[in-house]
């Protein structure tokens, strides 16, 4: 029998509000991916990101364009080559993934040569918002290991110092989403390293980024919209002391593995993150993480419902997604 491929879309509601420096969400919209062979299905899942000029709609369409060849036998390998990297080959590669491990009866990090799926614990994203307010979010989870604060700017020093008084014990990275000039990382850094702050994701805006070159970098600094697949990384060494590795980015979980590889062999430390998106999208994103310095696949923690079954997750540790969900 061939593969049929099937594309739906789906919009799932945010718990409130999230807010970055670049705008304020109330939902997370995925398109859905399932590759159906021999009474098996596979599935993945994508975020379409404005931010690297993708839609629902543009997304849905490029993965369309590929029907025939997928339906005629085109293959997890081939898509590598017949689609850049992005949200549409990471649903059609992710689902790849899972129709390949159903197929095979075994889940999908033995596959990629795991023997198991360890529990992982993932960050807490508190949303930009005032002082006041990340504060007493930061009381209000003070019981978790790990946050991750949404910068912008102005006041992001008291944003942080507010959280720290909020969650005295917990770990704490930063994300300002390109948000910061050269000037304030700066001046912000070496207040950071005060406040306890681990790590400074993507500071300034990329493209110009090279300042990060010849700066100093008291506090580690992670790439996020600056790295995305394996030609990102010779412009990243010397700039940056870690990179986050996002499916959505790299266009699957194919080339993650093959981008954290190389990224480990050129010293560089990993971080794996997320859209904002339900169970399906964590999945495959959980097998990369194994083992990287920081993890944050929170998204179906920031939602109101997600799927069933969905991966389970005890203040804040991620326990392997069911079988039935994904890999």
């Amino acid at each position: 029998m061939s593969v049929k491929l099937t594309v739906s879309n789906a919009s799932w509601p945010i718990a409130g509000s999230f807010t970055i420096s670049r705008g304020t969400k109330t939902s997370a919209d995925v398109v859905v991916v399932e590759l159906s062979e021999d009474g098996v299905t596979g599935r993945g899942e994508c975020v379409p990101y404005a931010r690297y000029d993708e839609s629902i709609t543009s997304v849905t369409d490029q993965i369309l364009s590929l029907k025939d060849e997928i339906e005629a036998g085109l293959d997890r390998q081939g898509l590598q080559d017949r689609m850049p990297a992005g949200a549409a080959r990471n649903a059609l590669d992710c689902a790849f993934w899972d129709l390949e491990a159903k197929k095979a009866g075994k889940r999908a990090w033995e596959l990629a040569g795991l023997t198991t799926l360890a529990p992982l614990q993932t960050a807490y994203t508190l949303s930009l918002d005032t002082p006041e307010n990340m504060g007493k979010k930061a009381r209000d989870v003070a019981h978790l290991p790990l946050l991750k604060l949404k910068l912008a700017g102005p006041d992001d020093l008291d944003r942080v110092a507010a959280v720290r008084e909020g969650s005295p014990s917990a770990r704490i990275i930063v994300d300002a989403n390109e948000g910061w000039t050269a000037e304030i990382y700066a001046k912000l850094a070496p207040k950071l390293v005060e406040l306890g702050v681990e790590m400074i994701e993507q500071p300034l805006p990329a493209g110009e980024d090279e300042a990060l070159r010849t700066m100093e970098r008291p506090v580690p600094v992670c790439a996020d919209e600056s790295c995305h697949g394996l030609s990102s990384l010779a412009d990243i060494e010397g700039k940056y002391d870690m990179i986050n590795i996002k499916l959505d980015k790299t266009g699957g979980l194919t080339e993650a593995l093959l981008l954290k590889d190389a990224a480990e062999k050129a010293g560089l430390q990993i971080m794996v993150g997320c859209m904002l998106a339900p169970s399906l999208a964590m999945a495959p994103a959980m097998v990369v993480a194994q083992g990287a310095k920081v993890v944050d696949l929170d998204g179906p923690l920031l939602l109101a419902k997600d799927y069933d079954p969905a991966i389970e997750f005890n203040n804040g540790m991620m326990s392997a997604p069911d079988a039935r969900l994904w890999g």
